[in-house]
């Protein structure tokens, strides 16, 4: 699938989501900003993907990283950081969202594993009670949390919050 094919509206996703799921296909959703993308992301996505069939991911728009991450960020427009994550061969889709979390995205796919950071554990993911009101449970995956895209940017030069 080319990598454009896989970026696509969480309506479309959703609908492709019952499909996979009469196909006895299971769905992990895994979701960042994913600003100067680096091993940590992959490392994270890769871990993701190896817990269902499909690897969705949601990637935090402009507006919602500048809310989240502060003024200085993103680094990378959001389309562009859509288009890496979605180059990565362990990513089925890819959705932008603009909202504080994921949880809409949670309510829409029903994914059957959601998965976060080693800065998590399964019991600490913020939307864990979203994901276990409908039998679908949480996960963490990736290496410790030893590289980080504010690191990267301040030993490029850049300046940037959190």
């Amino acid at each position: 699938m080319n990598t454009l094919d896989k970026l696509r509206p969480l309506a479309a996703i959703a609908e492709e989501r019952e499909r996979w799921r009469e196909q006895g296909r299971t769905v992990a959703l895994a979701n960042g900003v994913f600003d100067l993308l680096h091993v940590g992301h992959v490392r994270y996505l890769e871990g993701a993907k190896a817990l269902a069939d499909i690897l969705v991911v949601a990637v935090n728009s402009d507006a919602s990283t500048r809310a989240y991450k502060g003024p200085g960020r993103p680094h990378i427009p959001e389309a562009e950081r859509a288009e890496l994550v979605a180059a990565l061969a362990c990513t089925d889709r890819v959705v932008v969202f603009d909202e504080a979390n994921v949880r809409a995205i949670i309510r829409a796919l029903k994914p059957d594993v959601h998965v976060k950071g080693t800065d998590y554990t399964p019991d600490s993911i913020p939307e864990g009670d979203e994901v276990r009101a409908y039998g679908g449970r949480t996960a963490v995956a990736g290496d410790p949390k030893d590289h980080s895209t504010t690191e990267l940017a301040r030993r490029l030069g850049r300046e940037g919050t959190k």
